[in-house]
């Protein structure tokens, strides 16, 4: 039997994107200091909120729902929570897609790896929301006179609890993001990736087909157990909270005050 190219190619276009998505997210370890910056493509709110279907026959999808378009599942959550069995709501509210929030970054230190995104549960956006929106700390993402933040992330056996524990401090002292000299770490903050290209959207009737394989399998299998989550689909208590609507986070971006000290370079980083 001859080899089936197109599907060889895809599994490679697979194995390709998999590298491009572990290099360009992050994840803190430990105590690690970051810098938020704006953006690329949408300069006047780094936040990016994106809704996951969690563990669906082992794997993570993105929802369609994150940009306004149908979701099978979510169309199916919702019939079985108005089906009027208690039991029925519990599994559509289960079934209802998960927020993520991402925010591009650089880590200090490793500035050179250009910018990654980090994925935060809805606890921690809400902080970075709240220190945005006081006027005391205001547009902490300002290239130039934005805030470093400290994150520190503790396992569930630090911490003594049934699950991780990520905790920021916002710098008190404002700084420049990066040297506006270094034409590199310049030109891969302008020109860093769309964060959904990180995450392939499926059509709605290959989003259908998963469900329907989903729904299979617990129908063949009602008492068994749950496929295993991988590592970048674990999820804390906070994850399970409703989504923030994204007007709340373009409302507490706020423009700061421009430094005449800083040099010109930052000026029209995104406007050239």
């Amino acid at each position: 039997m001859p080899l089936d190219l197109n599907k060889i190619k895809s599994r490679l276009d697979t194995l390709k994107n998999n590298t491009t998505k572990s290099t360009a997210l992050w994840k803190p370890q430990g105590k690690q200091t970051i810098r938020i910056v704006p953006y690329a493509h949408n300069p006047e709110n780094p936040f990016i909120e994106l809704l996951f279907h969690y563990n669906m026959n082992g794997k993570t999808y993105l929802s369609p729902s994150s940009f306004g378009r149908p979701d099978p599942i979510v169309e199916f959550a919702n019939k079985l929570k108005k089906s009027g069995s208690k039991d029925d709501w519990k599994q559509g509210r289960a079934l209802e897609p998960k927020l993520r929030t991402y925010v591009p970054i650089l880590v200090r230190g490793q500035e050179s790896e250009g910018v990654k995104f980090w994925g935060m549960g809805k606890q921690v956006y809400q902080e970075l929301l709240a220190i945005i929106a006081d006027p005391d700390y205001g547009d902490i993402t300002d290239l130039k006179t934005g805030r470093d933040i400290t994150v520190e992330f503790k396992t569930a056996e630090e911490t003594g609890k049934s699950f991780p524990e990520t905790t920021i401090r916002v710098k008190p002292n404002t700084s420049i993001a990066f040297d506006p000299s270094d034409n590199a770490v310049k030109e891969k903050v302008k020109n860093q990736k769309n964060v959904t290209e990180l995450f392939p959207e499926l059509t709605y009737e290959e989003l259908a087909a998963v469900m329907d394989t989903w729904l299979n399998a617990s129908e063949a299998n009602p008492d068994g157990e749950a496929a295993p989550e991988t590592t970048e689909t674990t999820e804390t208590a906070e994850e399970t909270a409703k989504p923030v609507q994204s007007a709340t986070a373009k409302a507490a971006i706020k423009p700061a005050n421009s430094s005449k000290a800083i040099a010109d370079e930052f000026n029209d980083l995104f406007n050239s």
